[in-house]
């Protein structure tokens, strides 16, 4: 496990506990000075809070209040079992024709993939309409859970028509879907997407290891082919606190 960043106390000096400013707001707006400053460096853990506040004499509860303020903000995240820690950076997407995986990678960012589900399975109304296959047919149906540098970011549900039912669970550990469409020759050339949010359900909380109600946002997909077939319909949510989508918007 990655050590314990002890903070400069120096970092503090500006706090006033005489000020009718609250100290948590004093603490958090000192940390989050440093953190943009990169002062503190990106992925650092933090001490615990107990630890930090007996080294600035504060309470626990005041520090507990001030990290997560900027929790909130999308600077520091809380995982279990490794506590607090400094955000890489958050990750903006242009809504264009890429993977997630890859703009990890373009973002200086270690894309990691859990599986959560694989199955053959057969295709549903929905599935089948995305995807143009009779109600029915053999699909390969997803769950993944991709991390940045070890943190959960997003929840990748995807359903392929059956000719992609040889993609492994070992290959999907390794590497991004499109990659693997790729080196099966499918061109990708149009998507339909739709970008929406809503609260993360119970589930999804303990998997992205935010609370329950936090907000996500949504994205499905499908994509086709240069020859206009569906090859891939996806439902995605993503934690919007370390992840966006960019838009370039032009007057006609």
């Amino acid at each position: 496990m990655q050590a314990e960043y002890p903070l400069p106390v120096d970092l503090f000096d500006s706090l006033d506990k005489t000020s009718p400013v609250p100290l948590y707001y004093q603490l958090a707006t000192a940390l989050e000075a440093a953190i943009r400053a990169e002062t503190v460096p990106p992925g650092s853990r933090l001490e615990n809070e107990i630890s930090l506040g007996n080294r600035l004499g504060l309470s626990r509860p005041t520090i507990r209040r001030a990290l997560q303020e900027l929790v909130d903000k999308g600077l520091l995240v809380r995982r279990r079992g490794i506590g607090t820690q400094v955000v890489h950076g958050r990750v903006t997407r242009n809504v264009e024709l890429t993977s997630l995986y890859e703009d990890l990678g373009h973002a200086g960012q270690t894309p990691t993939t859990r599986v959560i589900s694989y199955e053959i399975g057969i295709a549903d109304e929905t599935a089948a309409t995305e995807l143009g296959v009779p109600v029915g047919n053999p699909v390969l149906e997803l769950t993944r859970l991709r991390s940045a540098d070890g943190v959960p970011l997003a929840i990748l549900e995807n359903t392929l028509p059956e000719d992609f039912i040889g993609i492994t669970r070992e290959e999907l550990e390794v590497r991004g879907l499109y990659q693997l469409l790729k080196a099966r020759g499918v061109a990708i050339r149009v998507a339909n997407q739709r970008i929406g949010a809503r609260a993360a359900n119970a589930n999804e909380a303990d998997l992205l290891e935010i609370r329950r109600g936090s907000p996500l946002l949504t994205m499905s997909r499908t994509a086709f082919d240069n020859s206009g077939r569906a090859v891939e319909f996806g439902r995605h949510v993503y934690r919007p606190d370390l992840y966006s989508f960019e838009l370039t918007l032009v007057d006609r």
